[in-house]
């Protein structure tokens, strides 16, 4: 039987949101909270007297992923609201965040409104989703979903040479491996869009279906350096040039693959990198995305495609990575969807571009992830920016797909 509609308290939520923000807030209102930092543990505390004042019982896993679970009035696999607190350097205020607020929300709407839910709900806060302090990103869940090995995730450095394991250790969040989430009845992630689709289109939710596939290589031109100011034009072998070329017929050729592929050249290393020196050497990177692997396949063509030699100077292609769409559960999302139309708030299906915790947790729980707008497009900057009513909007989205799961299960 569905249980009667409620929503969650919008002025203790904006209120959550700062108080979370005081940890590690910037002087322009941006949040850096580096993964197991000391704003990490401090706010991971704060979190935590959240949680145990609603009676909810925490535990730590052994790769610092914390678990607050509110009991249910039957034993059964849990339903899980979750995200991340670490942030980047001068982050915003709700990347990660606002996934874990919701959770908390939701169960402080239940207590508020006297419900004790069937199921266990539990609040999930993963470590080192950004990979800003340790690389890579999403470092916990993808050891939970078996995608890292967590040897040698405990051996990876920050910059000033502490390893994750040394800074887990100091932190206090070394928990038990006895303490892994291994089942839920459901996953539900909210997080912002992180870019401008649901702005431009006058959308207060994405329900997000998949997380899209992507590859990156990385491409190197290889000519001859000579003086700039002697050497004539045709006897050139400028790697550059080459590389120009390249980046120009790789554009005129992915632009027309699908509408809705993204593609990035974003790093370039040009050698020697003097202005008096024709370049010898050229390394660049071309990363593209999209849902449908085929069209990634035909990218991934494309790029091996390229010529051997342009212009006198040799061209290898070398994939660094890539990875596969992940698609989300199809009845939570259904659930998801529901609950948006339930509550009138407008909404399109959307595919997630940027890599989510989720994405791993989904190889092992039924899993959705819910989007709210950005202003301008705007994450991982102190510019940051969601509206605190499309933040409610989101949180009431969870709430109400957790008592439809609640009702079903």
């Amino acid at each position: 039987m569905q249980l009667q509609q409620i929503f969650v308290n919008g002025e203790r939520l904006k209120n959550t949101i700062e108080s979370f923000a005081d940890f590690g807030r910037t002087d322009n209102n941006g949040v850096t909270r580096l993964s197991l930092s000391e704003q990490d543990v401090q706010v991971r505390g704060y979190f935590t007297s959240c949680c145990v004042e609603l009676g909810m019982a925490v535990k730590v896993d052994d790769m610092g992923n914390m678990y607050a679970t509110l009991a249910g009035s039957e034993e059964g696999p849990p339903v899980v609201i979750g995200s991340h607190l670490d942030t980047v350097k001068k982050g915003g205020r709700f990347d990660g965040v606002l996934g874990v607020i919701a959770g908390l929300e939701v169960v402080r709407t239940l207590v508020d409104h006297g419900i004790k839910p069937r199921l266990p709900i539990t609040v999930m806060n993963f470590t080192n989703e950004e990979g800003a302090r340790f690389e890579p990103s999403m470092m916990a869940s993808g050891v939970l979903a078996g995608k890292f090995d967590k040897a040698e995730m405990l051996k990876k450095k920050d910059p000033e040479g502490t390893t994750f394991g040394e800074a887990l250790q100091a932190s206090g969040y070394a928990g038990d491996a006895e303490n892994r989430i291994r089942e839920a009845t459901a996953y539900l992630e909210l997080h912002i869009e992180q870019g401008p689709v649901l702005e431009r289109e006058n959308l207060k939710i994405g329900l997000v279906d998949c997380v899209v596939g992507m590859a990156c290589y990385e491409i190197e031109v290889t000519g001859e350096s000579d003086h700039a100011g002697t050497t004539p034009m045709d006897m050139r072998r400028d790697a550059l040039f080459a590389a120009t070329d390249i980046i120009t017929e790789l554009r005129r050729k992915l632009a027309v693959l699908d509408s809705e592929l993204v593609y990035t050249m974003g790093r370039m290393n040009v050698l020697p990198n003097i202005h008096t020196v024709i370049p010898n050497k050229v390394i660049f990177t071309v990363e593209a995305r999209h849902k449908d692997m085929d069209i990634v396949r035909e990218v991934e063509a494309i790029i091996n495609g390229l010529p051997e030699e342009l212009l006198e100077c040799s061209v290898s292609k070398t994939k660094l990575w890539g990875r596969d769409t992940v698609w989300f559960d199809r009845e939570v999302c259904a659930l998801v969807e529901q609950s948006a139309q339930k509550l009138g708030y407008s909404s399109k299906k959307m595919a997630s571009g940027a890599g989510h915790d989720a994405q791993f947790v989904a190889g092992f729980l039924p899993s959705a992830m819910i989007f709210v707008p950005s202003v301008k497009g705007k994450s991982h900057c102190e510019e940051e920016l969601t509206s605190y009513e499309e933040c409610e909007m989101g949180v009431n989205v969870v709430l109400e797909t957790v008592l439809a799961v609640l009702a079903g299960s």
